[in-house]
């Protein structure tokens, strides 16, 4: 059964570009102000230990791995972002996962900008990274980092929930939520019902 969140096909697509447009300007403005006004990788205290600014470039990954094959990454990231166009345009039904897949492209975006855009060049480009959150994780990141990362927890969320692309539930995850009654009126759990 289709869900009352459920969305026509335009308004999907236009839903998860809304969105992605939204966090790639908010991504890009954020690593441009970090660039005017932070001194290079030198510790600029915000919040204590707690938040703190530190301006790098990185050509590779997470904690800089992959340093020599930045190209990887680009293809990596247009193929992650081509995988979610396609996907808002023929199935994407849910506002949940439009939401989701929305901010998550946007995140896709912000680094494959990065990437594309910003020395040494085409398509070697190294990400701006400035948010450092010690207490939490030895890593620098950015605003496209914090979408990307959190948007992947939350696609776990629905695929685990049960909620499909199209809006419609999986059986099995609805009936786990739910109690079955036999003939006699007593009640088997889910469990019990798969030895009838």
């Amino acid at each position: 059964m289709r869900s009352r969140s459920s969305l026509r096909p335009a308004a999907a697509g236009t839903l998860i570009a809304i969105l992605a447009v939204v966090v790639l300007a908010a991504d890009q403005l954020a690593k441009t102000a970090a660039i005017d006004n932070l001194p290079s990788e030198r510790v600029v205290p915000v919040l204590g230990d707690f938040l703190q600014f530190y301006l790098v470039r990185n050509p590779g990954a997470a904690f800089s791995l992959g340093e020599g094959v930045t190209w990887l990454f680009t293809i990596a990231l247009a193929v992650v972002a081509g995988v979610i166009v396609f996907l808002a345009v023929r199935r994407v039904r849910s506002r949940l996962w439009a939401v989701v897949l929305g901010l998550l492209l946007g995140g896709v975006l912000g680094n494959l900008t990065d990437r594309l855009l910003r020395e040494p060049g085409f398509p070697v480009g190294h990400v701006v990274d400035f948010i450092s959150t010690p207490w939490m994780m030895p890593a620098i990141y950015n605003v496209a980092d914090c979408f990307i990362v959190t948007m992947m927890i939350s696609v776990a969320v629905l695929v685990v929930s049960g909620l499909r692309l199209d809006g419609t539930r999986d059986r099995r995850a609805s009936r786990a939520d739910e109690t079955v009654a036999t003939d006699d009126g007593a009640v088997d759990t889910p469990s019990d019902t798969g030895t009838r």
